[in-house]
């Protein structure tokens, strides 16, 4: 496909987005590495390929987004991936903050509630040569299957804390949540301190297309 070549171009334009990052306060090297080793513009409609590695939300189709590369890089930096953990990821949409997991060697598990997103993420990610499980289906639910995990990141607005999402965490494991009934949501670090004791730091506003309610669509 065509949008799938990686040109100096946009190698370039990886590099300048990468010192953009570290100008915000992004200090976590392996992520600004991985986020040079994931081309965003595979991610994007053919259309968008020009502004691929500015920082800004695209549409991708179904009402969803992918998200600024900053916030990308901001929730991943507060789970503190180490290598090997199992990582639950709450809304694939894209498949690009899959990546940056993989890339920073979690083993992930992502779901996606559309069909045709969780297609179009496989496509990608296989192209890439990533190997998550990504599962269709409802991320208020999470995936006892395979819980308990090391870290759960949310990528869609919550109008509040799924308590099944608490149950799959392990003790000690984060889980980073964007919480929140309207525009905007206050980003949460939720530390399982016991089984059920929690601790928790708010970290700023952002904006998240909100995370639907149970039913799947096709």
């Amino acid at each position: 496909m065509q949008h799938l070549k990686d040109t100096f171009k946009h190698k370039g334009k990886r590099k300048q987005l990468i010192l953009e990052l570290s100008e915000m306060g992004i200090k976590d090297q392996r992520i600004l590495e991985a986020f040079d080793q994931v081309p965003r513009h595979f991610f994007l409609d053919l259309a968008f390929d020009d502004q691929a590695y500015s920082n800004m939300a695209f549409q991708i189709g179904s009402g969803q987004t992918i998200s600024h590369p900053y916030t990308v890089a901001f929730q991943t930096e507060l789970l503190e991936i180490q290598k090997g953990e199992k990582v639950l990821e709450i809304g694939t949409g894209s498949g690009f903050q899959t990546s940056i997991l993989c890339e920073l060697g979690a083993k992930v598990f992502s779901i996606e509630r559309y069909s045709d997103l969780h297609l179009a993420a496989k496509f990608v990610i296989d192209h890439l040569k990533y190997t998550p499980k990504l599962i269709f289906g409802d991320g208020y639910k999470g995936n006892a299957l395979n819980a308990p995990f090391d870290k759960i990141l949310v990528t869609c607005g919550a109008p509040e804390i799924p308590n099944e999402l608490l149950k799959q965490l392990k003790v000690g494991g984060i889980m980073v949540i964007p919480v929140g009934e309207g525009k905007e949501q206050k980003m949460l670090k939720i530390i399982k301190q016991t089984e059920t004791s929690f601790s928790r730091e708010e970290f700023g506003t952002f904006k998240f297309v909100p995370m639907l309610e149970r039913t799947v669509k096709k």
